[in-house]
């Protein structure tokens, strides 16, 4: 829970201030009066980075630094962004001690549901993929890690492939094996994941949609969670001389998706705007019961001007689930979004653009 942030240099704020309720905010305002970038700083203290910038760009134009301060449940956080030539350097404060990165351990857990993920499940496999090795980092300690890991191998084996055929053999089998190991343990943790939702999802679109339909989730693997490292081993070695004339890698996690169907059929063929909608709220509900689940507290739901893509019935919908739940929401509207709140709310007014 987060109680007040104050935001110096960063982005198009000078030096404002805000106070937030346990319950139910709402921040109002035009556009370009700085309700998402309230979003974004939280984030980046919850979390320790942004979701839509790199850090250099979240510095007031024409300033040297940013800073942002909050007090949450457990003491002060305060983030330092500094410019230094083409270098960025970022510094946290957490309970007045310094750190460089923020862990899992040390960050305060949130959901955030934002205009840009209602195309999360029409898109390519790499928003879907991103969406969910997301969401594991945040609730499973040390696949973030792993993720890390998983990348600059793959990075490390794509390069010595772009290299041609002269590569060495050997050179590459030992990349072909750190990738498999790292693989295997992303795999299983995807796998496990999707397992996970589908004991609950066709029962929270179908509250949602007021209508009762069969949802699942399927995790279209290239060899299944079942000894996934062995197999795709023998895949990379295999493969080796055709990805060297291709020039990159491709068998593993980072070609795989996660496919969503709505009686039996893709949602990307077939479901409308309402049913989209219907199931990416279904899957922030269940990201708010599995990270609170994981992580023995409450995230903050932070709501970016999602009320004006809903209609009414799947606004009361996701209300009815706000209660006992810190929730930041932002609108230009005001209207659209108070009277499913009767008098249960904090009003956090922008009244100008910054």
């Amino acid at each position: 829970m987060i109680s007040s942030l104050r935001l110096q240099n960063f982005r198009l704020y000078k030096d404002e201030s805000f106070e937030f309720e346990p319950g139910v905010n709402i921040v109002v305002g035009p556009n370009t009066a700085g309700k998402t970038t309230l979003l974004e700083a939280i984030t980046v203290l919850a979390t320790g980075s942004s979701y839509k910038a790199r850090d250099g760009a979240l510095i007031r134009h024409g300033a040297p630094w940013a800073r942002a301060d909050g007090f949450f449940k457990g003491g002060n956080r305060t983030v330092k962004i500094v410019s230094q030539g083409e270098l960025t350097i970022k510094d946290f404060v957490v309970a007045e001690r310094p750190y460089k990165r923020l862990s899992l351990e040390r960050s305060v857990p949130i959901v955030l549901f934002e205009p840009e993920q209602l195309q999360l499940l029409s898109r390519g496999p790499e928003q879907r993929r991103e969406y969910f090795d997301d969401l594991l980092e945040h609730s499973v300690s040390g696949y973030g890690v792993i993720r890390r890991h998983y990348k600059r191998v793959l990075a490390q084996r794509n390069a010595l492939l772009k290299r041609g055929p002269g590569s060495s053999a050997k050179q590459l089998f030992a990349w072909n094996l750190r990738l498999s190991e790292l693989g295997g343990k992303i795999a299983v943790a995807r796998a496990g994941l999707v397992d996970n939702i589908n004991t609950n999802l066709s029962r929270s679109y179908s509250q949602i949609a007021g209508k009762r339909v069969l949802v699942e989730a399927r995790y279209e693997s290239q060899f299944g969670p079942g000894n996934y490292s062995t197999r795709l081993l023998a895949k990379l070695e295999a493969s080796s001389e055709l990805d060297l004339l291709r020039g990159f890698t491709a068998y593993g996690p980072h070609r795989e998706d996660i496919v969503f169907y709505l009686a039996g059929r893709p949602l990307s063929q077939s479901a409308s705007r309402g049913e989209t909608r219907s199931l990416l709220l279904a899957l922030k509900l269940y990201e708010l019961a599995l990270i609170e689940g994981s992580r023995g507290q409450k995230p903050i739901f932070l709501l970016d001007d999602v009320f004006s893509e809903l209609d009414s019935a799947r606004r009361r919908a996701l209300v009815r689930h706000l209660k006992n739940q810190q929730t930041i929401i932002t609108t230009t509207d005001a209207d659209a979004v108070l009277e499913y709140f009767a008098g249960e709310h904090n009003l956090v007014p922008l009244s100008k653009s910054v």
